[in-house]
Order: C-alpha cells, then structure tokens, then sequence
C-alpha cells in the first residue's frame, strides 16, 4: 500500500473539504445561537441540545442530501435523509422522536420514489416523519430533513468531552456491503431486521447513560478519519491512530474503507478502563469496536502505518472544520 497517497486522499476527499465552508456560516450566526440561554452546548455537534428542565434535553438536528444521490437515485436518498439524521441523535446518546422536511421538486417522476424511500426509513428506524414543506415548482431536486430526539442532560455524549490519554475507539457494523450505485456508502441497514437496527441505536443510548463513553460522532461524509478529527478539533485535542486496529471488512480497501459513510457508524473516545465493556456490549448488536488510538494534547491528528507515520490534520494547516 501507498501509504503516503492514501493520506493524501484523505486529504483531499470531497467529504472533508466540502466542510470548510461550515465556518463562514457559523460566524455570521453565532451571536444567534444562544439568545434564549436555553442551549447548553457550544456549536460543533451533530446536534444542538436545549435544556428543557428535569434534567433533560431536546436534541435538534438536520441534514440535506447530496444532489449526486438526488440524482441518482431518489429512493435511496429519502433512505438516507432518515438515516443521517437518526445517527446524529444517537450520536448523542439520545432517543429519536419525529422528523419533519423540506422538499423541492423539479422533476415529478422522482418523487414518488423519494417519498418511498422517506417512508421505508421511517419504518425501518421506527421514528415518524410527521410533517414539513413542499416546493412542487422546485428549480431544483433537493431534500432536507430535521429531528428532534431528547436525553439526560448529564449523559449526553458530546464533541467536546476528548481528553488527553482517552483511548480512540472507532466502532462499525463490518457485516455489510457497498451500494451497487454509491461505492463509498457502506449499508448495513437496508437489508438488516429491524429490531436489529433500532437496538444498535439504544446500544448507544445504553452506554451513553451508564457513563462508558466521553465523546462521540457518528461517522459521516467526511469518512472515519474525517470525523474523528471534527471531533478533536471540537474538543481543541489532537490523537494518535494505528491504521491496521481501525475495524475495516476486508472486502473494501482502505482508501475506500477510510472515506466510506457506513450506515452505523461511529468514533468514541473513552476511559481505559471502560474500552473492553464497550467493545463486548456493541459485539451485541453486530457493531465491531476496537481501541485504534489515543487522544493527545497536540492539535494534530497522526496515523500510523507499520513504521511509518504521517500528519492527515492540523488544526493551524488543514482542519476540517475547526470555529474561530
């Protein structure tokens, strides 16, 4: 393997830099974020949590789809709008609740399968989609959706928690298989039970309430290197990662494994000492979680190959995302 031009292309993969524009947004609304006080978490995370009392919070969060699967295929991209947005809530060890979209159509003889695809998601994850928007005259095909999920105020699981010396946990369901249109999304759901897929969402839960998890995302766009360093740079942290101890199904080299969206997917951080519970429990639900790295106090991500090493992020140079 090319290890040095298998850094670079994660690098330069579209699912990372497409991010960058996320800061300019931010800094024109983030005097806006807080108004109310409510809001008990700092831009950055999959969702925005806001305090509702008894130490609970609603979890908002919301995602559009690519125009290249709009394009594609219709149905797998209402699949998909459920699915991103369901991660994200479990991302944050909470319960998904409903959904609501907004859809604009240019081309009728997609929607029916887009709203097919909406509806299979919905009954495969078990959260409604209880209402939204329509463009019908829409110049565009385009679809965004938003969820609202709630937790315990004191057990969510945040972008913020890393600390030096917690151990990188990388955790994904290998018993899957590339979409025959979408190469770098790794299903693991569609074909799977049901009950399955929602109990790989309360697994999350269930750690995230006993305390066995610091910080976390849901692998997304950006591959799992990409999202692990939305995180660290979330936290102001850096880390250490073994490629070879990242979980990969052996069918899909690494390039393609690294810059993969699977369909459940997602990078924690932890104590030591609660890494082998962890990676039992997921075990559980057909999630293989292996301890791949460690968080340091640089403001580097680095992985390592065999002998080899390399700097994939730095915060100063090259970050994802990273607000200032």
């Amino acid at each position: 393997m090319d290890f040095k031009n298998l850094v670079k292309e994660i690098q330069e993969f579209k699912g990372v830099s497409r991010k960058s524009s996320i800061d300019n947004v931010i800094s024109l609304l983030k005097e806006s974020y807080n108004v109310s006080g409510d809001v008990v978490i700092d831009i950055g995370d999959d969702a925005s949590a806001i305090d509702i009392g008894n130490n609970q919070v609603i979890l908002l969060a919301a995602d559009g789809i690519w125009g290249d699967i709009m394009n594609v295929n219709p149905y797998w991209a209402g699949y998909c709008s459920v699915l991103v947005n369901v991660n994200d809530i479990a991302a944050m060890g909470g319960k998904p609740l409903a959904m609501v979209n907004i859809m604009s159509i240019s081309n009728d003889e997609i929607y029916e399968d887009l709203l097919n695809g909406i509806k299979d998601g919905c009954l495969k994850f078990n959260v409604p989609m209880v209402g939204g928007h329509l463009h019908p005259d829409g110049e565009v095909d385009s679809l965004g959706v938003a969820i609202v999920g709630i937790a315990q105020k004191d057990k969510m699981i945040t972008s913020f928690g890393a600390e030096a010396g917690d151990k990188v946990i990388v955790a994904i369901d290998l018993d899957g298989k590339p979409h025959e249109m979408f190469s770098l999304n790794w299903d693991t759901t569609y074909d799977k039970d049901a009950q399955l897929v929602q109990d790989q969402i309360t697994a999350v839960q269930y750690l995230a309430e006993n305390d066995y998890i610091k910080s976390g995302k849901d692998i997304s766009n950006p591959g799992i290197l990409g999202t692990l360093e939305m995180l660290l740079e979330t936290s102001g942290k850096g880390a250490v990662v073994n490629l070879e101890d990242i979980p990969r199904n052996e069918s899909v080299e690494w390039v393609d494994w690294l810059r993969s969206y699977p369909g459940s997917g997602f990078v924690f951080t932890a104590s030591e000492e609660k890494c082998d519970y962890i990676k039992e429990y997921l075990a559980e639900y057909s999630i293989e979680a292996n301890v791949v790295g460690e968080v340091t106090d640089s403001n580097s991500l680095f992985l390592n190959y065999g002998e080899e090493q390399a700097e994939v992020f730095n915060q100063e140079k090259n970050p994802v995302f990273i607000f200032k």
